[in-house]
């Protein structure tokens, strides 16, 4: 098949795809191209390091693992602070409270600067990548990545408190107000 073949059959699975609106098809390839390299980078490394992969992970691993992987996603994806590692990608729309903001996506054209604009301004979507480096983390430096994700789940527990410290706040100081 010739170039411009494929080009014209990418087209029409694209327009078939999505014909009422726009799908960056060809950046989620190359994310899911990335995701891939960096994956088999990792185990490659686990390989080449000789690092024994547990059969079954610790429980309380994967709990520690999943509260740092929620906190860490969130801090990348939605958090003030972070945002200028996402301008290149998105736009910023308005803040959505907590110290974290809304974002869209930035449409310049490019399918890959589309696909990295959702990947990174969406906390489910980055979730699968943080967890990736996590877990592999805890093969090839399992004390610093145990340290590391317990900080950020200290910070999530935090987060937590400081928001049910808030509500009991406006609940203390709503039912203080009598009404005549």
């Amino acid at each position: 098949m010739t170039h411009n073949g494929l080009k014209q059959k990418v087209t029409r699975l694209r327009q078939a795809y999505a014909p009422h609106e726009h799908r960056p098809l060809g950046g989620y390839l190359a994310a899911m191209g990335t995701y891939a390299g960096v994956t088999g980078a990792i185990a490659g490394l686990v390989r080449l390091t000789g690092r024994p992969v547990p059969e079954r992970p610790a429980t309380s691993d994967v709990v520690l693992l999943s509260v740092a992987t929620h906190k860490l996603s969130r801090l990348l994806s939605k958090d003030a602070v972070t945002s200028p590692l996402r301008a290149p990608f998105t736009r910023y729309d308005r803040p959505i409270g907590s110290g974290e903001v809304m974002e869209q996506v930035r449409d310049s054209g490019s399918s890959t600067r589309h696909a990295i604009g959702e990947l990174l301004s969406c906390p489910f979507c980055l979730a699968v990548w943080v967890a990736t480096g996590l877990t592999g983390g805890l093969v090839l430096a399992p004390r610093l990545t145990r340290l590391v994700a317990t900080a950020l789940t200290a910070v999530a527990a935090s987060d937590f408190l400081q928001m049910g410290y808030a509500v009991a706040q406006q609940a203390a100081e709503g039912g203080g107000h009598e009404e005549d």
